[in-house]
């Protein structure tokens, strides 16, 4: 029997896909269908997450069903309890929240990176940028979006999204090989000279910098 039950708290669940949903969309801003397609899939990502961290603890079940006292849980339904990894390798609670908390500075790096991103395409309204976290990477805001789901996986990991980010990462990473073939053929060679100098997703920080 447990002593708690910290669950089934579902207009947490309705805030937290509300919100991180309103920050993605602003700063990805998606208008063709190819594009409304893949935030449809991070959608799906931070749904499963958000039902499983505060709604309906799926993994605790599946974990209890397989592992049953070999977890050591006296009260499983405790909420950091839920963490996947912490609780199977036995970690005591103040590491788990530890672990929670390096989760949700990663997905904080991540939302920056998107900002900054984001404040330098829309600034100039059409122009090719290279300057700025663009002379690092070629993605900023995907990159970004990269790091805010590893933080939540940090934060806590759930069979689904374990298996749903590899999907996630593959539909953003061939959205943005489409949209440089569309830009390269606006920009022409400017923009080939460019993506042959700067990585796609991790900066390379001795990569010669190009200013626009």
């Amino acid at each position: 029997m447990h002593e708690s039950y910290d669950y089934g708290l579902w207009s947490m669940v309705v805030f937290n896909i509300i919100l991180f949903s309103v920050f993605v969309f602003g700063f990805l801003r998606p208008k063709k269908k190819y594009e409304w397609r893949t935030m449809g899939i991070f959608t799906a990502f931070i749904v499963a997450l958000f039902v499983e961290m505060y709604g309906f603890p799926l993994t605790v079940y599946i974990l209890i069903s397989l592992f049953g006292g070999k977890l050591g849980l006296v009260d499983p339904f405790q909420h950091v309890n839920g963490h996947l990894l912490g609780t199977l390798f036995g970690a005591p609670e103040w590491f788990k929240l530890i672990i929670c908390q390096i989760g949700g500075f990663v997905m904080l790096i991540g939302l920056i990176i998107m900002g900054k991103g984001w404040k330098l395409i829309h600034g100039t309204k059409g122009g090719l940028v290279t300057s700025g976290i663009y002379s690092t990477v070629r993605h900023p805001q995907y990159s970004g979006l990269f790091l805010v789901t590893i933080g939540m996986l940090i934060q806590w990991p759930t069979m689904i999204t374990l298996v749903m980010w590899p999907i996630l990462t593959y539909a953003y990473y061939r959205l943005a090989m489409r949209e440089e073939r569309e830009v390269e053929e606006i920009f022409g060679q400017e923009y080939a000279a460019y993506r042959e100098s700067v990585p796609a997703f991790i900066p390379n920080f001795k990569t010669p910098r190009p200013t626009r």
